[in-house]
């Protein structure tokens, strides 16, 4: 591992940027500011003279490698995270997420294995798919022996891996006192499936029914729910994938209130909207298909106000992206068959450093708190990862504003067949990545 000194680099961190240099050593950040090269003899020099040095993106939210009835999303722990470290995110967290009657610490060995073929780091939520005494007592084992401090909980998805409020309010009495964090996918899944079954039993089976049978309503009602079980139980509150308006008013309430909540968004919600939903053919609308859906502009407006405002500590991507011929088109008789999900790993940084700084709604250290610090902070790694800082991993982002890509399937990392995100310009690009002190991917 050779030591390296980047020079001339603007470093971005959460509250300035500034012309200085960092110095590599040992896979550490050995220091950080004005550096005289001669004090670092055998360190190999990479010039950032014009570009931004930003921390390694942490993305605490995406699915590889998920099973679902139409197969495991698309892209493995490997595809996902090379798509990853090319769009300029060292670390992310996938999920475990044990079968009803399948124990946790089993699950999670079974995940760790899956996920060693990660390039990238990598940490895990365990998902919580029904509640018991001896579920209640494997969190308590995954918590103080295996390092686990982050649970997820579906409101939705009541016939596989949902669960209701009273469950999740024990979950939260369990995890809460142990410092940890819940996590909760928010929609109301009895309102879901009435929908579903009202749809299906008229005959309405188009794709654009599954956005119709998750309406925002089914979003802002659970979200309240959650920060209202979080008031009661002082069990700090992850809100995933938010989407809604009103969910994003709820979140803002909720931290001026001291309700101990955190907030999530994800691009799609940011860049993309529910007309995708009116295209005729069911092929064009099957890669929109996620939980919950696109929403509209006035959302959309909402939620970037939120990436400055303070309502969100996290722009997450979800990512879980499925072919659109041979998994999302199982589903073309039977809207409730398409597997929901879409990919973005590889797009987020640039994403957000095109509609959102170079637009004005957001400046870089907004961005890198959003994209690595608060992620890493709100999920435990907050003392070595997400900041350009002496003694924290390096893993850092050369970035280079003069790049200039079109996002395109054809060109793409992931394996997905279909790119949500298809012809969108980006102004920007990682031209190096460093992950614990290596080079790991450039674009020249």
């Amino acid at each position: 591992m050779t030591p390296c000194l980047i020079l001339n680099g603007t470093v971005v961190t959460t509250e300035t940027c500034n012309r200085e240099d960092i110095a590599v050593d040992k896979g550490i950040i050995a220091a950080v500011g004005k550096l005289d090269p001669a004090l670092y003899p055998g360190h190999t020099v990479i010039d950032a003279g014009r570009k931004f040095v930003l921390p390694g993106g942490f993305d605490p939210h995406v699915h590889f490698a998920l099973p679902t009835p139409a197969g495991n999303s698309c892209d493995d722990f490997r595809s996902g995270s090379l798509a990853a470290l090319s769009g300029g995110t060292t670390f992310f967290m996938d999920f475990v997420t044990p079968r009803r009657g399948q124990r946790l610490m089993d699950a999670l060995r079974k995940r760790r294995a899956e996920a060693s073929s990660s390039l990238a780091g990598y940490g895990l939520h365990v998902g919580i798919s029904e509640w018991n005494s001896e579920v209640a007592s494997e969190v308590v084992t995954c918590m103080e022996k295996e390092g686990i401090r982050s649970f997820k909980a579906y409101l939705a998805y009541r016939e596989s891996i949902g669960i209701n409020a009273d469950e999740l309010c024990r979950l939260m009495q369990v995890v809460g006192p142990r410092g940890g964090v819940v996590m909760v996918h928010c929609e109301d899944g009895a309102m879901i499936a009435r929908l579903q079954q009202e749809f299906l039993a008229n005959g309405l089976l188009q794709a654009r029914y599954h956005a119709l049978s998750h309406p925002s309503e089914a979003e802002i009602r659970a979200i309240g729910k959650v920060i209202e079980l979080s008031a009661k139980t002082g069990c700090q509150a992850y809100i995933v994938h938010t989407s809604t308006r009103q969910g994003a008013e709820a979140i803002s309430k909720a931290k001026q209130d001291g309700i101990t909540v955190s907030g999530e968004t994800c691009p799609q919600y940011l860049l993309l909207d529910d007309s995708v939903y009116g295209l005729s053919d069911d092929l064009q609308v099957m890669p929109y298909i996620i939980s919950p859906p696109l929403r509209t502009r006035d959302d959309q407006q909402r939620l970037w106000a939120g990436l400055s405002d303070g309502t969100f500590d996290v722009v997450a991507t979800d990512h879980c992206p499925f072919h659109l011929i041979g998994q999302k088109d199982c589903g073309i008789h039977n809207f409730t068959q398409i597997p929901n999900g879409a990919g973005g790993v590889e797009h987020r940084v640039g994403l957000l450093y095109t509609y959102g700084v170079l637009s004005n709604k957001i400046n870089m250290s907004q961005l890198v708190n959003l994209v690595s610090a608060r992620p890493a902070e709100i999920f435990g790694y907050g003392d070595r990862k997400g900041k350009l800082l002496p003694g924290f991993d390096a893993d850092l982002v050369i970035w280079d504003p003069g790049i200039k890509t079109v996002i395109s399937a054809k060109t793409h990392l992931s394996r997905g067949d279909s790119e949500i995100y298809e012809g969108f310009p980006i102004r920007g690009g990682a031209s190096l990545v460093m992950m614990g002190g290596e080079f790991v991917a450039k674009k020249s």
